[in-house]
């Protein structure tokens, strides 16, 4: 039986689902804060929080748990710089509690949700596992901590886990069975969808002179299948014996806002505003993952690839949705 902590969210819904579809059974364990209940069509649900220690322990004492999946953090960067004691609760506080009760229930294996806000700034990409961290707010400073915390529970303890570090997780789930739902929605290709079918107004461009092919920052998108994926690649390595790890999860290659704008544009057919404006305090011209090291140790390979392929999944799971 595999616990999946916030199961009900983007990442976690997803993953689910491919977990079962590979023949695991799951828990998933969930307070529904920011993720949802119909989401959680594959395994069993609890609903329950990582901050009551009690209900934690509950789900341990009457099912037999093999590892646990953590998709449980709060994952807004501008909201960790408003609120960072939230943060600090949530992600750190909050999976302490999770750690305390697998160590009491004698389950060391641990696949977690980092982010590559743990890098900071970046002084080289394609950003590697050995880049230094170096985080500029709450959020990936939270990260960072429980990815430091994870390492020393492996030295003391034999507390086994891999840290699958994210960069710009996009897409749905090809049957449209589950897809992205925050609320509010901060991820860019949601947002300019929702342009598209005219729920906003216009879509901002915050910046155009950065150092980039056309001025705009580039990012690394993932498809959340992809990321469902390499999960269960870290899952499969651990129950065989694996040793504590770290993986940078993304692409490789950089799509610019504008990039976004124009497959959106193509994929749904539509035209709508865009709103140049001045840059975001913090945003890096260039976030781009190397992911050589997972492919080479756990054999992941991205399947999409292609923006407009990521857009189109987005696309078709919105329109069911609106």
């Amino acid at each position: 039986m595999i616990l999946i902590v916030g199961g009900a969210g983007y990442i976690g819904s997803h993953t689910n689902k491919q977990l079962n579809k590979q023949g695991f059974e799951t828990i998933i364990f969930d307070n529904l804060v920011s993720g949802h209940e119909w989401a959680v069509k594959w395994g069993k649900f609890v609903k329950g929080d990582l901050a009551n220690i009690e209900e934690i322990r509950k789900v341990f004492q009457e099912n037999k748990i093999e590892a646990v999946m953590d998709f449980a953090g709060s994952i807004e960067v501008g909201e960790s710089v408003k609120d960072p004691q939230k943060y600090y609760d949530n992600n750190v506080v909050n999976t302490f509690n999770l750690l305390r009760v697998m160590m009491e229930a004698g389950v060391k294996k641990f696949i977690f949700s980092s982010t590559a806000a743990t890098f900071g700034n970046p002084q080289y990409t394609p950003i590697d596992e050995k880049h230094p961290q170096s985080p500029i707010n709450p959020y990936g400073m939270t990260k960072l901590m429980v990815e430091k915390i994870l390492a020393d529970y492996d030295k003391a303890y034999d507390f086994k886990s891999v840290k699958l570090r994210y960069f710009n997780a996009s897409g749905a789930d090809i049957e449209a069975e589950v897809g992205e739902a925050h609320s509010p929605e901060t991820h860019l290709i949601p947002l300019v969808l929702d342009a598209a079918i005219g729920k906003r107004e216009d879509i901002k461009i915050f910046g155009t002179d950065y150092e980039t092919p056309d001025g705009t920052c580039l990012r690394d998108y993932i498809h959340v299948n992809d990321l469902a994926q390499a999960h269960i690649l870290a899952l499969k390595y651990l129950l065989q014996g694996g040793e504590s790890d770290e993986f940078n999860l993304g692409n490789g290659v950089g799509f610019s806002v504008k990039e976004v704008i124009e497959a959106v544009k193509e994929v749904t057919g539509k035209d709508f505003k865009v709103t140049e404006t001045e840059r975001r305090e913090g945003d890096p011209a260039v976030l781009v993952a190397s992911s050589d090291k997972i492919k080479a140790k756990l054999n992941w390979q991205p399947v999409f690839t292609d923006i407009k392929e990521i857009v189109k999944t987005a696309w078709n799971w919105h329109q069911k949705r609106s």
